[in-house]
Formats: structure tokens, sequence, C-alpha cells
């Protein structure tokens, strides 16, 4: 069989869908699947192996405003599927369907469709990277009528929606389960699908440095670079790139910002954006400035969308349990990092998350 370049693929149809588990490539000394750190039962992935083997179609959806994380891990197992025959097609549920500027570099494009082109029932629908059917968007309508829906996942909030779930919230990313999918799967990787994965992976670690990076996240990215990926090519696209607009609005963010009792926030009308163009996904790094602060043990940014409503992003440093704050309005996340959506006013909002700040387990 033969991959969309004309080149050999990588993956065997073959064995997928026979009731049991496909036979694995060499990947280690015995063959042995990489590890990962996660504790998914392997009935879950045999169950999964069988829906997927089974589906003639498969939809494929992440999160609204996807990050490097949700695109990654779809675009990896999208490419994977569709070199098993798979008719495969993926999207995200945003109004505005387009792929934010600093994901452009990910190969696997190909496969989007707008929400509006997936099917309203499908036979079989993946989710990447979404904690509620509400992270779906649009797409929160043809998952709940979907037959059968995998949910992967590495949120602590997750609500288990679909019909068969690969959550693990001790994992780092969400690649690093579509990486255990793809082997399964009898695939392996190359540089397209390393590169997407990889972008989750550095995405959701923060480039190594959160609490989240263990052996196997780092064994996971040795394995990835050894496909000839560029490090830096990846880094310099997710980091080090911004449109003149979004300096004058970072500018405006930070002398607009707060301290207070061990608290550091700003927020970003989207009236500052609009003097620029700046589109919304621009401002996906700025809670990474500001939480930077070293009299703060939270940060807060808030963010207002293109129809009017403050996507509000946290981050701690270990002692407050944000996910949990957020995920008493309306959100969720992990311990470290989480956000929620409000569409008070920004005075409402910081008054509503004082109030669970304060009786935060932890408080600084």
């Amino acid at each position: 069989m033969r991959d969309r370049t004309g080149r050999p693929s990588r993956v065997d149809p073959g064995s997928v869908g026979q009731g049991r588990p496909p036979a694995l490539p060499p990947i280690g000394p015995e063959g042995a699947l990489p590890p990962s750190g996660s504790v998914i039962p392997e009935a879950a992935w045999r169950r999964a192996l069988d829906l997927i083997g089974k589906a003639d179609e498969i939809a494929l959806a992440c999160h609204v405003s996807p990050d490097g994380d949700a695109l990654g891990s779809m675009l990896a197992t999208g490419s994977v599927l569709r070199a098993l025959g798979k008719r495969v097609i993926a999207s995200f549920g945003d109004r505005q369907f387009a792929v934010p500027r600093l994901l452009h570099f990910l190969p696997g494009q190909d496969l989007l469709v707008p929400p509006a082109d997936v099917p309203a029932e499908p036979e079989l629908m993946i989710t990447f990277d979404s904690s509620t059917p509400d992270r779906l968007g649009l797409l929160g309508a043809n998952t709940a009528k979907a037959h059968e829906v995998i949910v992967i996942d590495h949120h602590l909030s997750n609500t288990g929606f679909g019909t068969l779930s690969l959550i693990d919230p001790h994992v780092a990313a969400t690649a690093v389960l579509a990486e255990q999918l793809i082997y399964r799967l009898g695939g392996s990787l190359d540089r397209d699908i390393a590169t997407c994965l990889y972008a989750g992976l550095v995405t959701d670690t923060g480039s190594f440095r959160y609490s989240s990076t263990t052996p196997e996240v780092h064994q996971m990215a040795a394995r990835l670079v050894a496909t000839g990926l560029r490090t830096d090519e990846i880094a310099r696209e997710l980091w080090d790139r911004s449109p003149f607009g979004y300096l004058k609005v970072l500018a405006a963010a930070l002398d607009r910002v707060s301290l207070e009792d061990h608290l550091v926030w700003t927020y970003v009308p989207r009236v500052d954006r609009a003097a620029y163009g700046l589109p919304y996904a621009e401002l996906e790094g700025l809670i990474d400035i500001v939480r930077r602060t070293d009299e703060a043990e939270v940060a807060a940014v808030l963010k207002e969308d293109d129809h009017g409503a403050w996507q509000v992003s946290t981050r701690s440093k270990g002692a407050v349990d944000v996910g949990s704050i957020c995920a008493a309005l309306g959100g969720g996340g992990h311990h470290n990092a989480a956000g929620f959506t409000s569409h008070g006013s920004v005075e409402d909002i910081m008054a509503a998350f004082r109030a669970l700040l304060a009786n935060a387990d932890g408080e600084a």
C-alpha cells in the first residue's frame, strides 16, 4: 500500500480490526511498546482498535481554538488512519474556521474540513484534548449523534462523554496517548507524524519546563527527534514569531496588569486587537509572560474573543489547584494550568475568581 506521496505506507491495514492487538513494529530490542507512563487498561486500547477496524469513515475533532497538542495529536492520528485506508476527515468547531498562524507548519492539514462538512451522525468519531462536549464547539452536536465516540484526552476534568474513554491525566499531553494509539495500530513514526506529535509534547510541557516532564516524556521526544524533524524550526514557529501588532497589544495588557494577594492578572479587550487586526489566537502565549511574576502564585489573563465572550487562562506555580477553581466556573484543565469561559464583565469575572481562590486549598 502507498500513501498519498506515492511512498510505501508505514502501516499495515491488515493489522487493524481483527479482534486482537496488531503486530507491533520493532520499536525496542524486543518490539515492545515505548514507555508512556499511561495506566489506560489494555482492554480499552483493544476496544479502540476494534472500533477503528470496523469503521469505513472516521471523523476526528479537537477543541476550539486548537493548540499544538489538540491539532498535532489529531493530525498525526489522522495521517496514520488514512494510510490504513480509512476515509478520514478532521475538524474543530470554531465558527470562524481557521488554523492558528503559529500552527500553519503542521503537516497533514489536507485532512481538515470546516465543521459544516462533518457528517451529522458520524459512524465513528474520535475527539482529542477535549474535556467536555462544549469544548468541541459546533462539533458538540455531531459528537452527541455519533454511533461511537472515542475520547482521547489527558485532562483530569474530562467528563467521560464518549462511548469509549482513553483518558489519562497522568501523562503530559494528549500527544502521548496519540503515539500509543499509532503504535498499536501497527504504525511507526515518519518525520511528518513526529512533527505533529512533537508540537503537542512541547506545547503542553512548556518546552519541557513543567512538572509533567517525566523520563517517559524525554524518551518520547528522543523517538520523535530521531525521525529527522527540526526542533529549532518548530520552536521558532511556536514561540519566536509574532506580528508587530502583538507587541502593541502586549504593551497595553502589561500596562493594565494588577498584582494583589499573590495573584497577578490582566485583560485584553477585543478592541485592542481590532486596532491592529490581530487574530485572537495570537494571544495564546500572553499568560506565559504574566505568570513569570515572582510575587504571584497564580496568574490569570482574560481575553475577549471575537464574539464578546471572555476566555480566561490561569496558571499556578503549584500551591493552588487552578483546575478546580476553573471547573467551578464552568471550565477545567490541570492543577497548574486551566481555563474557563465567561460572558460577564471583567469585574464580575475577577470577583468570582478571587472568591474561589481565597477558599482554595493550599492558598499561597
